[in-house]
Parts: C-alpha cells; sequence; structure tokens
C-alpha cells in the first residue's frame, strides 16, 4: 500500500498501480521544412511531445488546430486519429510507413522540430481508469507552472534516444513512465474544471480525507458517519458532495475499488476465492460472489477462468500459474523483500490493504 510521508494511502498511486500502465516511447522524429504525418487511431493512449521546436496538431475531424509549443505533452485517449504537421495544408504522411525507430523528415534550413511519440498500455482490465477521466485530447503546456519537471525528463529521454549508453532501453522506459505520471499531476492540476470521476475526485480536498481511508483499509466496513466525520462535514453534505465530484455515491466508490483489487487478485494471486473474500471483509464467498457479480457481470471463478485464457487453474483445482502479468513483475519495480513479508503475514491483497499495525475483527458482510 503506498504511504505517504504522514502515514496516509495515496489514491492517486493505488489507482495507477492498478491500471498496470506501461509508458514507452516507441519511436518519434526530427523535422525541417515542409512536413505532415497522420498517426491512426490506435484504440491506446497515444503519447507526443515536442523536445524541441514547434508544430500543429489536429484531431480527425476538427477544424480546429492546437499549437505545440518546446516543451509540450499531449496525451490522446485514442479515441481519434491526429495529423502533426508544420503546415495543415501540406498533404500528410502516414506515420506508419515512416522508418521506425527515429526519423529524419523535410530538410531547409527552418528550425528543427523534434517529437516523441509512445504509447501508454494499461492492463485491458483497468483500462477504462484512464480513459473514463481524460478528455479527447490532454494538453500539458511546457511553459505552466507545474511543467518544468516535464522539460527536464524531455531532456533525459531525447539523450537516451540518441545516445548509446549501456542501459539506455530501460532509462528511457523509467523516464517515460515518470513523464506519463507527471504529466496526469500536471493535468490533474492545472485543468480546471474535470468531468466528474475518480481524478476529480482525487484533487477534491473536501473528500481527500475519506478516499485514503477507504483506500487505506478496503476490507473494513466503512458507514457515511465515519466518512462524513473525517471529511469534517455532514453525513448529508458529504454524501452528496461526494457523489457530485466522483460520478458515484461514497460507498459505491468502495464496492467498486474492492472489485478492482478483487479481480486483479482472480488473475494473478495463488489464493481462493474465500480469501480474497475475506481479504476484503465479506464473511462469505456467496456474499462477495453477489457483489463481484453485481459490479462487474461475471461470477468470480469464470472471470478468474477468461482471464487466464482457460490456460491455468485456480488453487481450488491444484496446481497455479500466474497470470499474464505476474505479480512478480509488479515486485520488481518496488521492495521485493518487504512486499513479500506483508503478503505472507497478511493475505492475498495486502499490496492495497497490509497494515503494519492494525489487526482486524469480526465483520459483517458489505452491503
Amino acid at each position: 500500500m503506498p504511504i505517504t510521508p504522514d502515514g496516509a494511502s495515496d489514491p492517486f498511486a493505488d489507482i495507477l498501480r492498478l491500471t498496470e500502465a506501461s509508458s514507452v516511447v516507441s519511436g518519434g522524429f526530427s523535422a525541417r521544412g515542409d512536413w505532415a504525418l497522420r498517426f491512426p487511431s490506435i484504440g491506446k493512449l497515444k503519447l507526443a511531445a515536442v523536445a524541441r521546436g514547434t508544430c500543429l496538431l489536429q484531431l480527425d475531424g476538427q477544424k480546429r488546430c492546437v499549437r505545440l509549443e518546446e516543451g509540450d505533452v499531449v496525451f490522446l485517449p485514442g479515441r481519434q486519429g491526429f495529423v502533426l504537421a508544420s503546415s495543415l495544408s501540406i498533404p500528410p504522411k502516414d506515420a506508419r510507413r515512416v522508418r521506425e525507430g527515429f526519423a529524419q523528415l523535410g530538410d531547409g534550413e527552418e528550425p528543427e522540430c523534434v517529437v516523441l511519440s509512445g504509447v501508454v498500455s494499461p492492463h485491458p482490465s483497468s483500462g477504462s481508469l484512464l480513459s473514463e477521466v481524460l478528455p479527447e485530447l490532454v494538453h500539458v503546456r511546457g511553459a505552466s507552472p507545474e511543467a518544468a519537471l516535464l522539460q527536464w525528463l524531455l531532456k533525459q529521454i531525447l539523450e537516451e534516444r540518441r545516445g548509446m549508453r549501456p542501459g539506455r532501453a530501460i532509462a528511457s522506459e523509467l523516464l517515460t513512465q515518470l513523464l506519463f505520471v507527471q504529466a496526469l499531476r500536471a493535468h490533474m492540476e492545472g485543468a480546471g474544471q474535470l468531468p466528474s470521476g475518480w481524478l476529480r475526485a482525487i484533487r477534491d480536498e473536501r473528500i481527500a480525507p475519506a478516499l485514503r481511508l477507504m483506500h487505506g483499509d478496503p476490507g473494513r466496513k466503512w458507514t457515511i458517519g465515519e466518512l462524513a466525520k473525517a471529511s469534517a462535514m455532514s453525513r448529508t453534505s458529504f454524501a452528496t458532495h461526494f457523489k457530485s465530484v466522483a460520478g458515484v455515491a461514497p460507498l459505491s466508490y468502495l464496492t467498486k475499488w474492492r472489485m478492482r483489487l478483487a479481480q486483479r487478485a482472480l488473475r494473478e494471486d495463488p489464493v481462493t476465492i474465500s480469501q480474497i473474500a475475506a481479504s476484503l471483509g465479506y464473511t462469505s464467498e456467496s456474499a462477495f460472489s453477489n457483489a463481484f457479480k453485481r459490479v462487474t457481470g461475471s461470477a468470480p471463478r469464470h472471470y478468474r477462468h477468461a482471464a487466464r485464457g482457460h490456460t491455468s487453474t485456480s488453487p481450488e483445482d491444484g496446481d497455479f500459474e500466474f497470470g499474464p502479468r505476474t505479480a512478480a513483475k509488479r515486485q520488481a519495480s518496488s521492495e521485493p523483500a518487504s512486499r513479500e513479508s506483508a503478503r505472507q503475514s497478511t493475505g492475498p491483497l495486502s499490496r492495497a490493504t497490509a497494515r503494519s499495525t492494525r489487526t482486524r475483527g469480526a465483520r459483517s458482510s458489505p452491503s
């Protein structure tokens, strides 16, 4: 469980970890003179960053364009294709036909435009967590107060891409992951009015204490009264404000978060369904199964078999094989020894629910 300096949980980190989003700079180009490239819709979150110079961006089906300056970063959820160009009067080439890697486009004495491009690939089961809160275009300007770190990251990524230093591939990958997190932060902090959803909820200081409680111990039977008290609001005011910001009622948010955690455990952890139910505060497997099916539309066993492609068996059946994204892979980017200790001492969902000093008493079945 991510911990902030004051000991509280970090819902933003929780959600990003759950998406298992990997950010990769897959290529880029350096262009001079007249040039234009069309990038088709790929159904994935697309990243483009202007490391040097300027260019124009136009989404398919729209007349207006956006001028991108040096240091700007844009994210596109992948629902639309787009054009990057020195001028929109130039017929664009298909970007898929440009040489893979780092391409050189055009010629002339005009200032060079250098663009890094890549994709952010979340786990298929969690991709909607990102797509549902992002507009058709996220534009973080390099001149904004939040973007100072973005410019440093872009410079480092460009140096890694153009250099031949050992470990440049992994360095570029980690820097791009930081670029994604920082750009999302900058969007969250500087976007003005965000649509209802988890991103807006995390930014809202009034309900932040309640979110930290639910993320810090999702298996506890939280009540509206407890969450409202933590947020220094009346029950009615808290419930109304929470729904207007998050888009769902507080306890509905909690149930959906539990089911997200359950989905990951069913895909990846060598535990029984009853163990997952207990880790999330359910006193019976049937109560958990009913809640899981109500939220996801599938029974836990059916989800587990489908997620593993029918190639592995559950602990109830004997042998176990990890799913396509293993717990070991997640641990490799954190602290293996401490996480393994937490897993052994607190159960299958310790990544999100482990508490260093708290012990849990008997709980009633959550609704």
